[in-house]
């Protein structure tokens, strides 16, 4: 009998801790982290508040599970040098406009240091192994990768978060033509 319990039990371990984690997701993308209280969601996931804690431990340790992003870089050996630039804007816009977690992430990111350590996280393990990819001076990507970073943070914080009405009117079109050689001369260019 014991056999065939533990397959049970742990199908509602799994059940349950994805709960937790779409709840989780849900509140912090509506909230942001401050706001965003154990206990909300806990009840979103219809379980006791300290199945949460039991499950990840703390807040932080939860936001960090709820917001494990990929985001699916581009692989930017595979274009035209001149065209990365273009790209990589174009792949964020996209990226920004279907994935609410990441708009979740930038609020928290500036307001929390949980927020602030995920989003560097995000930033070494994803972003800086693509500046390698297109940047002429090995000892020169981590400048270039965070330059590109404050280009496309800026958008999004301005776009999708503030929602700026001059930034929301402009079309994917105008923003690659904007961004798209700023980033391009940040990831191939000379020093300047």
């Amino acid at each position: 009998m014991t056999g065939s319990t533990k397959p049970t039990q742990a199908r509602r371990s799994d059940a349950t801790r994805t709960a937790i984690l779409d709840a989780a997701r849900e509140r912090f993308a509506a909230d942001g982290y401050d706001r965003a209280t154990i206990r909300a969601i806990a009840k979103d996931a219809r379980i006791d508040p300290s199945m949460v804690m039991r499950y990840f431990g703390s807040k932080e340790a939860l936001f960090a599970a709820a917001v494990a992003l990929d985001l699916r870089m581009p692989d930017l050996t595979r274009m035209a040098r001149e065209e990365v630039g273009r790209a990589l804007v174009g792949h964020f816009l996209n990226l920004w406009e279907e994935n609410e977690e990441l708009t979740a992430v930038l609020r928290v990111g500036v307001t929390n240091e949980a927020g602030a350590e995920r989003m560097q996280g995000i930033f070494r393990d994803q972003l800086l192994p693509m500046a390698r990819q297109v940047c002429p001076d090995p000892e020169q990507v981590p400048a270039r990768a965070a330059l590109c970073a404050a280009q496309l943070l800026g958008l999004a914080l301005t776009r999708y978060v503030l929602r700026l009405p001059p930034t929301r009117e402009l079309t994917h079109e105008e923003l690659l033509a904007w961004l798209g050689p700023t980033v391009q001369r940040y990831l191939t260019a000379p020093n300047p």
